[in-house]
């Protein structure tokens, strides 16, 4: 008891920052005394059960999920047109500049300015456009994977609770293949509506 008190009162006056350091080089010896101390307690209290660690590949999950997929095609349905637009801009203005090119060594000076100048307006509208339609695509993109991430934090969590898991990791270094829970996330996804 007198340990737990004093771990405790330890951890709250190191990061309240009321516990005083002579020198910097005491920080890693306290921290590493209060570290242990917590450790010792919690190993005695809970050494009856081990904690139960799962790990769910994010990653994966946001490329194979059906609601992901789901909102990508959204996305492709609602920008696919406004994309083809831009593309088509693009192509008229590398058309319109080759153009140009060829045939500025023939033309007048008038006629060659004024051609200059069309490009160049064609090309501050393709930029201007094109800037707004990153824009407006990573703006809906954000909004979708939202969505999509609260679902999918919201089914890890019920398949935790349902498993008894103490814990459940978003990406490790390593782990086991027997703590990976992706499949069943992946599952209860397109599963569920």
């Amino acid at each position: 008891m007198l340990n737990k008190f004093f771990t405790s009162f330890l951890w709250l006056s190191i990061f309240t920052g009321q516990f005083r350091f002579s020198t910097r080089a005491q920080w890693p010896c306290l921290l590493g005394l209060a570290t242990a101390l917590t450790t010792g307690y919690a190993t005695t209290a809970g050494a009856a059960e081990a904690p139960r660690i799962a790990v769910v590949q994010t990653e994966r999950i946001l490329r194979e999920a059906a609601p992901a997929k789901a909102a990508q095609t959204k996305l492709e349905q609602e920008f696919g047109k406004r994309d083809k637009e831009l593309q088509d801009l693009g192509v008229k203005l590398k058309q319109a500049s080759e153009r140009l090119d060829r045939d500025s060594s023939v033309m007048a000076e008038s006629e060659r300015a004024r051609r200059q100048r069309e490009v160049a307006d064609l090309d501050k509208e393709f930029q201007r456009r094109q800037r707004e339609f990153r824009e407006d695509l990573n703006q809906r993109r954000n909004e979708e994977l939202s969505q999509v991430v609260e679902r999918v934090n919201r089914v890890i969590r019920q398949i935790a609770e349902q498993e008894k898991f103490d814990l459940v990791l978003q990406e490790a270094v390593y782990f086991s293949p027997r703590i990976d829970l992706t499949d069943k996330v992946l599952r209860a996804l397109s599963g569920a509506k």
